[in-house]
């Protein structure tokens, strides 16, 4: 877990995954118009699925703003062809917390909050969300913005990461989410760069 999320330009390494994700799931009918919204900017997966392959890249890189960047970009290889989740992490400018710019344009943002559960899983926690666009820049309303977690752990006995998402508005329900797991490779991010299409269309200079 450590190697996996010490991904950086200091370390000199990528980190590829290849695996399957059990189950992608959605909450009710009233979903799917907001998720087909977010399908267009490479934000959530828009059709349920069980035992679709999957792939996660986490290249570091540095962006036009100058910020150290490490790429979450998730492709679900599912009927119809593949659909891709996008995020970028970046460090705080004071350094005390995480971005997580969200899509191909990064209109939305996030902060992170993270910590250890109790079998040294990660656990990933969204905090407020903010859209951007042009001169606006205003907070998401709780009433159509969703809370994600993130858990993962490394399955020692299955010598595979093991991951489960859960998108949910806290009046609402649960929206979205998937579950599964993957093997890891690592890479000289100086022999392998960073390939075309993986960066954001847009990036968001705005923390």
């Amino acid at each position: 877990m450590q190697r996996r999320f010490s991904v950086s330009l200091a370390s000199g390494e990528a980190c590829f995954g290849t695996g399957v994700m059990d189950r992608i799931w959605h909450g009710g009918p009233w979903v799917k118009p907001f998720l087909a919204l977010g399908t267009t900017r490479n934000i959530l997966v828009p059709r349920e699925g069980r035992h679709v392959p999957f792939t996660i890249e986490n290249v570091p890189y540095t962006d036009t703003y100058g910020r150290e960047t490490v790429s979450f970009v998730r492709t679900f290889q599912l009927p119809g062809g593949p659909r891709r989740f996008d995020a970028q992490m970046v460090l705080g400018p004071k350094g005390d917390r995480i971005l997580d710019y969200l899509g191909t344009h990064q209109h939305l943002a996030s902060d992170l909050h993270l910590s250890v559960d109790e079998r040294g899983g990660l656990v990933i926690r969204s905090g407020i969300h903010r859209f951007r666009e042009g001169r606006l820049d205003v907070r998401v309303p709780e009433l159509i913005g969703g809370d994600a977690e993130v858990r993962e752990h490394y399955d020692e006995e299955a010598g595979r990461f093991r991951i489960r998402v859960r998108v949910a508005n806290r009046r609402f329900g649960p929206l979205f989410g998937y579950e599964g797991s993957f093997t890891a490779r690592y890479a000289d991010v100086g022999r392998c760069g960073v390939r075309p299409g993986l960066r954001p269309v847009r990036e968001e200079a705005r923390a």
